[in-house]
């Protein structure tokens, strides 16, 4: 197979994914004797499009299973999305909008029949920007959250629970977005510090002697209070316990209750109690059996129980009261303070702690055996200080409120008879009431989307059946996911991986840091800093895109990402294809047996012991998830060790009769280092290894990965060559030669046996340092060397001959000039050192770098003095 003079990422892609989907490569061996390696990827939103979190998660499950699947293993990667409740109904209700509909009209089966052409339109974009990154996912199992199989397992689950006393329905305080018109779980919040207003209001005693004043930062919820609170043992307000006051611009009187909650250090020391729009107002008016009056609706407007109030915005209410409030001489001096406030995650509306009737999970017993799974190592946590994270939550964890008031998504199994509001959960649909016979409806609500996706690892196998995936591939191996989403998806799918299988979802959780722009900003829309992952496929390839990624990543820790990155792993790709094309331009039939280690050139034992080197750094790297490391090691070994060295130093023999191993060495060194890199960057490695092979039918992705080779201690010549024409080309920098200039060279060797290292190889060090003379010296029998310029090397010292390169008296008066100017710069140093009001004055880093500098200019001139006797 010929390759193209240039490599072209767009031209190499897309034909190699659908080569490889074609021909199975992405399904499992099946082999019963390989060992399993089981990753499902995290469901994707059907709203979403790919971003350069997704890309950098997606390419550590590709590398993870091109690995294992290079090793031989049962490798299965399962894909899907998942239905996004929320998030995709607000796209379907915003189409309608532009239509001049909404859902209420079109009514509920037509909404949602809009929603599955919308899903079938636009759900499969993301999946198609997966395939885009490379991701050898197997497409025979694609899986949607509310695929019929998945909705069965779902429903299975509720029934289970609800069976089994877990799953529960109540009026309680929940978290309500007024703008998607549903409740949200606690971790659908996102609490935000924000800057408020703390308010004294006086509330008069019925009794007419005095009044008892409370602070609030929300006075609009005082129309539905229907007590005060105080701590029992206030001295303050013990004589007031049990007595009314009436609620201002209510006439509402209500009890002055003692509650031991109410913390009296803060503001008066005395709480308004609103039992519908407060979580501890709820419990306090539960404890006292308190009256519950709801002021705010759904819609986020004031009720009619919020009497002249009513159809206001919670905002114009709050602005309205507080006048009225002061007209009243009711207002008792406000506070500014800074508070938590929580917004709904989808939309940043403000959440409404509001009194509902919803579903809910008691999740403490399902917490404690995931959590002994963590805290036995039977499931382990990459890295493992997140452990710590996860232990909190689920220790201190509370009821999931599981139901949603919206149109999409997995509808409860709940029915409710007409006649008697009997409660029936089924596992099918009923349409009559099991006791009496009378007709029953539905609930309307539907599940919270984390409910179906924690199912995930079981419910894509095909659970609650035993299927031959099922009882295959779980438990899964890994679980690659962003840390972000421990609370939301890795503990509810231990909790019920363990509760309804009996065993673990996965051995271990993954998890990766966030992607930040090169200011250390989250990525999103409002900064403008987000960047499209396919953008940067089509301008530098998948394969760059995988490669900067990686380079940059550690477990737990956010990546910093610029376009510098990206261009880096382009160029990476090119000197990988370049050097393939060197290798076959001078490609002739050898394939000889290699000889043994000790028979072999020098430089061919080097090469071959530094990719054995690189097979063990990286076979490590990977088992422990060190995919940065792992990356590094084969990017070094190309681009230094393989491209840098070893084809420089192998053009000597290649311009030989005698070519046939170094020939051998490059190709078999070249296609080894690709099968390392191949995970890394899948597209130009198999590419280049269509090419090396020469045969069609071997592809890269079901290689073997290579293995580390028994080695002798051979690697030593190469390394004190290298160190010697490192020396030599600094020399070479140092008097200003040009590339093509050649020069005279002369290595004086500490011992004989490192000048028998240089001998071995001296063609090689002759080459690389365009010399037209090296010669060897053993120091204890070396002559003086004049006019020449030295460093230190490995073993010894090199030396570059400078009659014939420079006009030796014009250099003199150059390095003259240059001494002066440095011992002028360290006098002005010196003096402003000697100075006790700078050292005791100035900023202590300013004096630091002073002396540095100082330091600096007392070894320049070192330097200059040496190189004016050298050339005396």
């Amino acid at each position: 197979m010929e390759l193209s003079p240039r490599y072209n990422p767009a031209e190499v892609e897309d034909k190699w994914y659908q080569i490889w989907k074609q021909r199975g490569y992405f399904r499992p061996s099946r082999d019963a004797a390989r060992p399993v390696f089981s990753v499902v990827m995290p469901p994707p939103n059907v709203t979403g499009v790919l971003h350069l979190g997704h890309a950098l998660n997606t390419t550590w499950q590709d590398i993870l299973i091109r690995f294992h699947r290079m090793r031989q293993d049962n490798t299965l990667w399962v894909p899907g999305t998942d239905h996004a409740g929320i998030s995709t109904q607000l796209k379907v209700e915003e189409l309608l909008r532009s239509r001049g509909q909404s859902r209420q009209e079109i009514g509920r089966e037509a909404f949602v029949d809009e929603v599955w052409r919308w899903k079938e339109q636009y759900g499969g974009r993301i999946l198609g920007q997966v395939e885009k990154l490379g991701a050898s996912v197997d497409w025979d199992r694609v899986r949607f959250t509310l695929d019929e199989g998945l909705s069965r397992a779902v429903t299975e689950v509720f029934v289970r629970l609800y069976e089994e006393g877990l799953m529960y329905r109540g009026h309680y305080i929940t978290n309500w977005c007024v703008h998607c018109r549903t409740a949200l779980s606690d971790i659908e919040v996102e609490h935000l510090e924000e800057t408020g207003q703390l308010t004294a209001i006086a509330y008069p005693l019925v009794s007419g002697n005095g009044e008892i004043t409370v602070a609030t930062t929300r006075p609009e919820t005082m129309l539905g209070d229907t007590a005060v609170a105080v701590h029992p043992d206030d001295p303050r307000y013990r004589h007031l316990i049990g007595q009314l006051v009436e609620v201002p611009l209510t006439g509402r009187q209500v009890p002055i209750v003692a509650d031991k909650f109410v913390d009296r250090e803060f503001g008066t020391g005395a709480v308004k109690v609103t039992p519908a729009h407060d979580p501890n107002d709820f419990e306090i008016g539960k404890r006292h059996q308190l009256m519950e009056m709801t002021v705010i609706g759904e819609d986020g407007l004031m009720t009619g129980d919020a009497g002249s109030y009513a159809g206001m915005t919670r905002e114009a209410a709050r602005q309205k009261i507080l006048e009225d409030l002061e007209r009243a001489g009711r207002l008792r001096g406000t506070e500014s303070i800074v508070h938590a406030v929580g917004h709904c995650e989808k939309c940043d509306t403000v959440i409404e702690p509001l009194l509902s009737l919803q579903w809910f999970l008691k999740v403490a017993p399902l917490a404690r055996p995931a959590i002994s799974a963590v805290k036995t190592g039977s499931v382990r946590i990459v890295p493992e200080r997140f452990e710590k994270v996860y232990m909190n939550w689920m220790e201190n964890i509370r009821d999931w409120c599981v139901s949603r008031q919206l149109w999409w998504g997995h509808r409860i199994p709940a029915y409710y008879c007409r006649n008697n509001g009997h409660v029936t959960v089924s596992r099918t649909p009923i349409e009559i009431c099991p006791q009496c016979r009378a007709p029953v409806d539905q609930d309307p609500d539907v599940l919270d989307t984390w409910f179906s996706s924690a199912l995930w690892p079981f419910s894509t196998l095909g659970w609650p059946e035993p299927t031959e995936d099922f009882t295959t591939f779980y438990p899964t191996t890994v679980l690659s996911t962003g840390y972000d989403i421990i609370f939301f998806w890795v503990s509810r799918m231990m909790m019920q991986g363990i509760h309804f299988t009996g065993q673990k979802p996965f051995s271990t959780v993954l998890l990766h840091g966030l992607v930040r722009d090169a200011q250390g900003r989250k990525m999103s829309k409002s900064l403008g800093n987000g960047v499209d992952p396919v953008q940067i496929i089509e301008k530098y390839g998948a394969d760059a895109l995988r490669i900067a990624l990686v380079l940059g990543s550690a477990p737990g820790n956010d990546y910093r990402w610029t376009w510098e990155r990206f261009e880096s792993g382009s160029h990476f790709a090119n000197k990988v294809y370049n050097a393939v094309r060197f290798v076959l331009m001078n490609q002739v039939e050898s394939r000889q047996t290699p000889p043994p280690p000790l028979a072999m050139h020098p430089v061919d034992r080097w090469i071959r012991g530094r990719l054995n080197q690189t097979v063990s750094a990286m076979t490590e790297a990977l088992e422990n998830f060190e995919f940065g490391e792992a990356a590094r090691a084969i990017y070094d070994f190309w681009w230094d060790d393989y491209c840098d060295w070893y084809i420089e130093m192998a053009k000597v023999r290649l311009k030989t009769d005698n070519s046939g191993q170094v020939l051998d060495t490059l190709n078999e060194v070249a296609q080894s280092a690709l099968k390392l890199l191949h995970p890394f960057m899948p597209f130009v490695t198999e590419e280049l290894y269509r090419a090396l092979t020469g045969r069609d039918e071997d592809s890269i992705m079901v290689a073997e990965w290579p293995s580390a080779e028994p080695q002798s201690d051979s690697l030593d010549v190469v390394p004190y060559a290298q160190d010697l024409i490192r020396a030599g080309r600094n020399l070479r920098a140092e008097v200003g030669l040009a590339p093509s200039q050649k020069a005279s060279f002369t290595a004086v060797a500490d011992n004989p046996e490192v000048a028998r290292h240089w001998e071995a190889v001296r063609a090689e060090i002759e080459l690389l340092l365009k010399a037209d003379s090296f010669q060897v010296q053993i120091k204890s029998a070396s002559q003086p060397i004049s006019r020449a310029i030295t460093q230190v090397t490995r073993g010894g010292s090199v030396y570059l001959r400078l009659e014939g390169l420079l006009d030796l008296g014009h250099e003199l008066e150059r390095l003259g000039k240059a001494k002066a100017e440095a011992y002028q710069e360290q006098a002005r140093l010196r003096d402003r050192l000697g100075n006790p009001d700078f050292v005791k004055r100035a900023p202590a880093e300013v004096v630091a770098k002073t002396r540095a500098t100082l330091a600096e200019c007392e070894a320049r001139i070192v330097r200059l003095s040496e190189r004016e006797a050298a050339l005396r």
